[in-house]
């Protein structure tokens, strides 16, 4: 059973940085593409990047795309998302996600961790 842990949330003031990491645990990532989502208070969960399992494809929300990175490190199991000029809309908990699959799917994700928060405020 896979099972992943999110950490690296926290407050941060606009325009700052914090990344993101996703540890897996239980089965290897080598061959899951890897999704990052956010649900923010009172608004549906929405995909804000992915990452196949080779690393060679990547893709982003466009309320994120020139500002947030997606990356893995297959040999430490874990997914990384790197948010840079942040604003006070990606205030919201962040989830990763896991699907079978080698390559990115939003709505195939089979595993889900439980969440970081993250606070973008002055």
């Amino acid at each position: 059973q896979l099972q992943l842990v999110e950490s690296g949330g926290g407050l941060v003031q606009p325009g700052g940085s914090l990344r993101l990491s996703c540890a897996a645990s239980g089965l290897t990532l080598d061959y899951n593409a890897i999704g990052w989502f956010r649900q923010a208070p009172g608004k549906e969960r929405e995909g804000v990047s992915c990452i196949s399992s080779s690393g060679g494809s990547t893709n982003y929300a466009d309320s994120v795309k020139g500002r947030f990175t997606i990356s893995r490190d297959n040999a430490k199991n874990t997914v990384y998302l790197q948010m840079n000029s942040l604003k006070p809309e990606d205030t919201a908990v962040y989830y990763c996600a896991a699907t079978l699959d080698s390559i990115c799917d939003y709505y195939t994700m089979d595993y889900w961790g439980k969440g970081t928060l993250v606070t973008v405020s002055s």
